[in-house]
């Protein structure tokens, strides 16, 4: 194909209200970066994106732990690209790396002051480094191992157990010797719980009552839940939290597009009476755990003993819709998409 001309990218059009929408976002056309690199950095063009819930909290002008995206602006999101020029040795013409490279064909990395991209090994293909190689994955075993303090026998609680995050968490439970509860939506997703997650239980809350499940699925508590959605869901794994149980926030997607922060949890009392812990985490925290997560995250995939899904979109058109997937229950796996054009 001809050489490109300009730098196609997504921009974030507005900060969303409630729900976001397409029209949250603007394609432009911005011109190719500049090849003449500072020392240490380097350029790259983007193979796959990688989207997440937590993208959705990025858009909303309030303090957190990444500054908000501007307007006008690339949105910030994870990539796996290709290095095409390069003023650091650390990363040669040709290689492959993972960052925050946002959505846009091409991008300079490297800057000081950022996170240094990740070097990604021969042989893995970009799905597996943005998936079950990728943060979402080393979010679940940190999560899981050193936030939660796993053990042996535990009954474990994941909600938003058949997403990115979710699956693995299940998956480093049973691998770890827990009783595995997982709690997702639709008949489809509970029996991958089941049958390639390997989940001892399953609670499908479209169809199910949460809380009148756990009655009968954990009669003497929750030992350790790790929740990806809030909300309600939240409130229901509070009220059966075991003594001296541990509650890990990872993140909450059921309030992601929520106009105004819903009320709750209405229980806490009950962290009190069970002298449990609830505790927010977020993996920069614990970067020093990556390396080690990795080669272990790595071994299990070889093993056979991890299983995962990607669902992979095509064309860099199709980026806003691919991302409102993670919303609307349509994402069947990690939510990736493969740009137009490129190898």
């Amino acid at each position: 194909m001809p050489p490109q001309t300009v730098n196609r990218q997504w921009l974030l059009a507005r900060r969303p209200e409630g729900q976001v929408v397409v029209d949250d976002f603007r394609r432009y056309d911005a011109p190719l970066p500049r090849p003449d690199l500072a020392a240490g950095e380097i350029l790259v063009r983007n193979l796959m994106f990688g989207f997440d819930p937590a993208q959705r909290g990025w858009m909303d002008d309030v303090a957190s732990y990444m500054p908000p995206i501007g307007i006008d602006e690339p949105v910030r999101g994870s990539a796996v690209a290709r290095v095409i020029a390069s003023a650091n040795p650390a990363y040669p013409e040709g290689a492959m790396v993972r960052g925050l490279f946002g959505w846009q064909d091409f991008a300079v990395a490297a800057r000081a002051g950022e996170a240094d991209p990740v070097p990604i090994a021969p042989g893995v293909a970009p799905e597996e480094a943005l998936g079950v190689l990728g943060a979402a994955s080393l979010t679940a075993y940190v999560g899981m191992l050193d936030v939660g303090r796993l053990g042996a026998g535990d009954c474990v609680l994941v909600s938003g157990a058949a997403g990115a995050v979710g699956s693995i968490a299940v998956q480093v439970a049973r691998l770890h010797g827990a009783r595995v509860i997982g709690i997702a939506g639709g008949p489809e997703k509970c029996r991958w719980l089941i049958e390639d997650y390997g989940a001892d239980a399953v609670i499908d809350y479209h169809n199910e009552d949460i809380r009148a499940r756990l009655r009968t699925l954990a009669p003497g508590g929750i030992d350790l839940f790790f929740d990806n959605v809030g909300g309600a869901t939240l409130e229901a794994g509070i009220a059966h939290i075991g003594r001296f149980g541990r509650i890990i926030l990872c993140g909450a997607i059921a309030g992601y597009n929520d106009e105004r922060p819903a009320p709750g949890p209405r229980n806490l009392m009950r962290l009190i009476s069970q002298r449990a812990e609830m505790r927010g985490f977020i993996l920069l925290d614990h970067l020093d755990r990556v390396p080690m997560a990795m080669n272990q995250l790595g071994q299990w995939v070889r093993g056979g003993d991890i299983r995962y899904r990607a669902d992979i979109q095509y064309g860099f058109e199709a980026v806003p819709e691919t991302f409102l997937r993670l919303f609307s229950g349509a994402s069947q796996g990690k939510q990736l998409l493969r740009i137009d054009g490129t190898e």
